[in-house]
């Protein structure tokens, strides 16, 4: 009986113990997961990245979101944070980093940028959306929409913001390979789950832990190129914590200025706790693979993707606590 409270905090978290577990293996094992390794990543990873996404088309419950599609106002908010407010942040922060932090390698600041574009999670802002008594609707509404709109609109976005930093990625071959490996199968997905769709849901926790081990292996990937590139050699694990200290930073301030909007725009209580959850959250679900897309033929790819990689952690811990808080305050 003592040991059942710690096999449930592995159970909890064993993605972020899972993703600790991939970085390691990449530092200790890089040959199979580099460029040229057997593992064959860049085939692998092409490959996986079309699975996630049919697999999300798959488990997208598009009936369960109609509820919530009229609330236009809510949408408005949610959506300008995601694709518009985040991305003014990130230009912010790609400013001020040569300030702050005079040796930031150029993928950081990339990496900074490419955070801010992402669309929000889906499964945890409608959860944590639930657990605080919020609009639940209108989360699965817009993070659903957010992952839909991001799949075109993150390397849009992309592409214009690394253009006026003068970091450019021939973008007609990309947003070709991008729509081929992510809408298309998640198009084929949503199509088929009118057939297959109440078997898919009663086996979701195996769809989840596929596209996590997916994840994982693209994780692992990125960071066996980095090392057979030395880049760590080149700039040190003191990057790390230096990125960590700009991510929360960036968070808190995104966090601050989305509660403030709702109190200005005088949204009720359970819109202002879904617009805070959907609009404060970046995907790793969806940033991973579609970075390995955007920038897979880059060595310090690990280090674009370090950003996200400390946001997602941060934003479970800090909002699992607010949501805690806010059920406990409905609750009297």
């Amino acid at each position: 009986m003592p040991a059942a409270p710690k096999v449930h905090w592995i159970r909890s978290n064993g993605f972020l113990l899972g993703l600790m577990a991939a970085v390691g293996l990449a530092f200790l094992l890089p040959g199979p997961g580099s460029s040229e390794g057997i593992l064959r990543p860049d085939l692998v990873t092409n490959i996986g990245v079309a699975l996630i996404m049919f697999l999300q088309g798959l488990s997208l419950a598009f009936e369960k979101i109609k509820s919530g599609a009229g609330n236009w106002r809510l949408h408005l908010i949610i959506q300008s944070f995601t694709f518009f407010f985040f991305p003014l942040a990130g230009l912010g922060m790609n400013a001020l980093l040569p300030v702050v932090w005079p040796g930031a390698p150029p993928a950081i600041r990339d990496g900074f940028l490419y955070l801010c574009v992402l669309p929000s999670t889906v499964s945890t802002s409608v959860v944590l959306t639930a657990v605080a008594g919020g609009n639940t609707a209108g989360a699965l509404f817009n993070a659903a929409f957010s992952n839909i709109l991001g799949i075109m609109v993150t390397p849009v976005l992309v592409g214009l913001l690394m253009k006026t930093t003068g970091v450019m990625q021939p973008f007609g071959p990309m947003l070709f390979k991008i729509a081929l490996l992510t809408l298309l199968p998640f198009a084929v997905g949503m199509g088929l789950r009118k057939f297959v769709g109440s078997w898919v849901d009663a086996r979701k926790i195996w769809v989840n832990r596929i596209s996590n081990a997916v994840i994982l292996f693209i994780v692992y990937t990125a960071f066996c190129e980095s090392v057979e590139a030395k880049v760590w050699d080149r700039y040190g694990f003191a990057v790390t914590g230096l990125t960590f200290a700009l991510v929360a930073a960036l968070f808190t301030f995104m966090s601050l200025w989305i509660l403030a909007t709702g109190r200005v725009l005088r949204l009720n209580r359970e819109d202002a706790i879904a617009a805070y959850f959907c609009a404060v959250k970046k995907t790793l679900a969806m940033g991973v693979p579609l970075a390995m897309l955007i920038f897979g033929d880059r060595p310090d790819i690990s280090l674009i993707l370090l950003p996200i990689m400390l946001f997602h952690p941060l934003q479970l811990f800090v909002n699992g606590i607010l949501a805690n808080h806010w059920a406990r305050q409905a609750g009297g």
